[in-house]
């Protein structure tokens, strides 16, 4: 408790400073943002698949503090949705009988995430920025459908099967963590948009015996600053 006490006191005391460095200038300024996610994850395992990118969508709020002439440091809050749109393919036999096993499904997981970003105005309505960005999991979803197809002779029978269920965040890292990647461009002192790349650093499961797997995530949306 008392290290809380001390962080947030010496989170409030620099939010003072800065503000009172940059009341001639830039002052602090509070906004609201929202965005298209296009998101995979990064997975190597041993059948023909094809991974495209996932749609999913992010929003949230931000505080900009300028700490210098052309630098500012972003904090912001989103509820961002990642995951990935997978096609697994594979094809095997029984005796003489061949099967083609074809699954396409989506992986959503939820995210609240906090990306701490440095920006640099290249121009007063122009930035690039790059940061970290701390995720906390707070659920998701397994959707699609699973087609087999047995040929046996001169027959061929096909049997699709749905599914949906909710994932078992047990099996899942409750912690992700990334580096993220962007620019953005104001068309007023109020209203811009916002581009960026999130490259995850940390697995998303927590008993994976092969290649970590890790989010990436491409966000384009638009942002309000309120004055």
């Amino acid at each position: 408790m008392k290290k809380l006490i001390l962080g947030l006191a010496f989170a409030g005391s620099f939010l003072v400073n800065a503000q009172e460095k940059t009341k001639s200038s830039s002052p602090i300024t509070f906004g609201v943002k929202a965005g298209f996610n296009a998101s995979t994850l990064s997975k190597v395992d041993q059948y023909d698949n094809d991974q495209k990118l996932k749609p999913g969508f992010n929003a949230g709020v931000f505080v900009t503090i300028p700490v210098a002439e052309k630098f500012s440091i972003q904090p912001e809050l989103l509820f961002s949705q990642l995951g990935s749109k997978t096609e697994e393919r594979e094809q095997y036999y029984v005796n003489a009988d061949r099967y083609r096993r074809e699954v396409d499904y989506k992986k959503t997981l939820n995210y609240l995430t906090i990306p701490v970003m440095v920006q640099y105005n290249i121009l007063p309505q122009l930035y690039v920025e790059a940061g970290p960005e701390f995720g906390f999991l707070l659920g998701g979803k397994d959707k699609g459908d699973i087609t087999v197809t047995q040929t046996s002779g001169n027959t061929t029978t096909t049997q699709t099967t749905t599914f949906s269920e909710k994932i078992v965040k047990d099996l899942h890292n409750t912690f992700n963590f990334g580096i993220g990647i962007g620019a953005g461009y104001y068309f007023t002192q109020s209203f811009g948009v916002t581009a960026r790349f999130t490259a995850g650093i940390t697995d998303i499961y927590k008993y994976n015996s092969a290649d970590a797997i890790r989010n990436n995530a491409f966000q384009v949306g638009v942002a309000y600053k309120f004055k």
